[in-house]
């Protein structure tokens, strides 16, 4: 690292990596927002692959394998962001900068992820199928946790807090993942309506080693089972196979299911003639996806091309929007995403039972989200956000990029 005492020497522009002293400023300045910056976990595993190469002795050793492969790495993680800001584009451009300044084909391995923590000698093996017993025994600290829902015409809240109104007819996928797969199939709310709701969910959760066998459940409208296809109320005969359960309190209209192996449970609700799906997922679990599996509304949103204008929105409805939004106040007294979604179902439809919808989301979002302060928002026409934002965020990781360059 050399002396700190000394003036820093200026190094040519093929340098080493990043020192840490440098890059964890940046983290720490950021660290309280993680949530707003994912980017940053990015960020913080490339330097983590390659510290072990600032003694690796000359540029040209640099542009070797295992910078090309930490490189690789970078640029796969923030791919899976699937962001569209300023952070986002910033390490898509510095990665490729760096990739071509180093000479890094795009093809080839990448850096294998940090080793996991070891645990303290004598203390038991952790449960395989407990992912937050596991996850706290590796990382010492609590997983991460992210929420989606989509109720009502349907309205969905994707992980990254965007929230949507959409007209998606037919099959489209809510998840797929490595351990997941969840399908809505939509119809229109009434002949000739662009509005369309929920009718039929289908939810697998797939095979994995000794934990569970995979297990599909299946809900319409009007047979929500309290068990899945094959009549089993859990993961089966394995080892871990009470890892997975689901359980009713509400035959019905309520169904809820709970998936300790990773991290997830997920709420299926029928209300005012259509279902609405919610869960609280496991971050990394949320992000097991390749770049094939791209197309899931709870991550990137319901389409540009689904989603329902403004002026789609206020077109001439059953009931007077007034009369409407008073029905609605009655339960959902934040003019926040869920109370406009309410006011457009029931606008829609003329039917008061349809605020019942964006009411149970709320209700769920309550207690699936982890940071409450997340909990309303207030989007714009686009869908996106206009709750708080870190504004340092982007602009730390645009500084990141830029030092990087630059040393």
């Amino acid at each position: 690292m050399g002396d700190p005492s000394q003036p820093p020497h200026p190094r040519p522009l093929h340098g080493s990596p990043p020192t840490l002293s440098t890059v964890t400023l940046l983290l720490l300045l950021c660290g309280h927002a993680h949530s707003q910056c994912k980017i940053l976990r990015c960020n913080a595993e490339y330097v983590s692959s390659t510290l072990s190469l600032r003694g690796a002795g000359s540029p040209g050793g640099l542009r070797g394998g295992g910078l090309c492969r930490a490189l690789r790495s970078y640029e796969l993680c923030t791919r899976r962001t699937a962001r569209t800001d300023l952070a986002f584009h910033s390490a898509v451009h510095g990665i490729e900068d760096l990739m071509i300044q180093h000479n890094c084909s795009r093809r080839g391995p990448t850096a294998p992820p940090p080793p996991p923590r070891s645990a303290p000698p004598g203390s038991p093996a952790p449960d395989p199928c407990d992912y937050e017993a596991r996850f706290l025994r590796m990382h010492g600290r609590r997983p991460g946790f992210l929420h989606c829902a989509s109720f009502g015409d349907p309205h969905v809240r994707s992980f990254h807090h965007h929230f949507h109104t959409c007209r998606v007819q037919g099959a489209w996928p809510l998840l797929d993942n490595n351990f997941l797969f969840v399908q809505a199939t939509s119809a229109p709310v009434a002949s000739g309506a662009k509005a369309t709701a929920t009718r039929k969910l289908t939810i697998i959760f797939k095979n994995m080693q000794e934990c569970i066998d995979q297990k599909v459940y299946r809900a319409e409208v009007d047979n929500l089972p309290a068990a899945f296809e094959d009549g089993s109320v859990n993961g089966g005969y394995r080892p871990g196979g009470s890892s997975l359960s689901i359980q009713t309190a509400n035959p019905g209209n309520h169904v809820e299911i709970r998936a300790a192996y990773i991290g997830t449970t997920i709420v299926v609700r029928q209300t005012a003639g259509q279902l609405s799906f919610s869960i609280r997922v496991a971050e990394d679990v949320a992000r097991a996806f390749s770049a094939e599996q791209d197309l899931q509304l709870c991550v990137a949103g319901c389409p540009p091309s689904q989603r329902l204008s403004r002026s789609e929105r206020n077109r001439r409805g059953a009931i007077p929007v007034d009369a409407a939004r008073r029905l609605c106040k009655q339960g959902l007294p934040v003019e926040d995403a869920y109370f406009q979604s309410c006011v457009f179902d029931v606008f829609i439809s003329g039917d008061p039972n349809f605020t019942m919808p964006a009411r149970t989301a709320l209700e769920d979002a309550r207690a699936f989200l982890p940071d409450l302060e997340k909990l309303h928002l207030f989007p714009s026409d686009a869908g996106v956000p206009r709750s708080p934002a870190n504004p340092l965020c982007p602009l730390l990781a645009g500084l990141f990029f830029l030092w990087l360059c630059i040393h």
